[in-house]
């Protein structure tokens, strides 16, 4: 597997459509035999584009990194911020962890997630959660990670029914596996 520079940052206003990119073909991705087909069809670049834009410049409950490579760009995103629903025991929340499907298995979501838990540390929490949806491969990642499953619940998306399930950390350090690449992570 090629070896990738990756420098994990606090995405800017210009990673807006880049970071819609990702999203967008992650979910396309991940998600067609999961999710309602009118629920990808609706996702635009345009919305998404505006949408990660808002919440780059707002700066505040919902922060966002990047994932970026020098060649190929932003490679994948991830948002977190205080736990959405703190019935659950957890105080802060990863709300979303994506990566371009051309870059899986090179370690950019380990990156990534350890890096929103560091940035979720030094913003005071001690815990965190991560809402998958429950037939989403990724759980697989959050249990290798160290990730708990602690919770389900099913959400309405497009009228049908969408189960989901929780996985959390009761500290914010995640479970120590060999690095898919030797990949080099740069952190400004």
């Amino acid at each position: 597997m090629e070896e990738l520079v990756l420098a994990v940052r606090p995405a800017r206003h210009e990673d807006a459509q880049a970071v819609a990119r990702v999203y967008i073909d992650a979910w396309h991705d991940t998600y067609p035999a999961i999710l309602p087909s009118e629920l990808l069809r609706a996702m635009t670049p345009k919305g998404q584009t505006a949408r990660w834009r808002a919440a780059i410049a707002a700066g505040g409950r919902e922060r966002v990194l990047v994932a970026e490579c020098p060649q190929q760009g932003v490679v994948g995103m991830t948002s977190f911020g205080p736990a959405q629903d703190r019935a659950v025991g957890y105080d802060g929340e990863v709300y979303t962890l994506y990566v371009a499907p051309d870059f899986f298995g090179h370690g950019i979501g380990t990156h990534l997630l350890r890096a929103a838990f560091g940035a979720l540390r030094v913003s005071g929490f001690t815990s965190c959660l991560i809402w998958a949806h429950a037939r989403n491969p990724a759980r697989y990642f959050y249990e290798t990670m160290g990730g708990r499953l602690v919770a389900e619940r099913s959400r309405r998306m497009v009228g049908a029914a969408v189960p989901e399930a929780a996985f959390g950390w009761k500290k914010l350090s995640l479970a120590e596996r060999k690095a898919a690449s030797g990949g080099t992570i740069t952190r400004p």
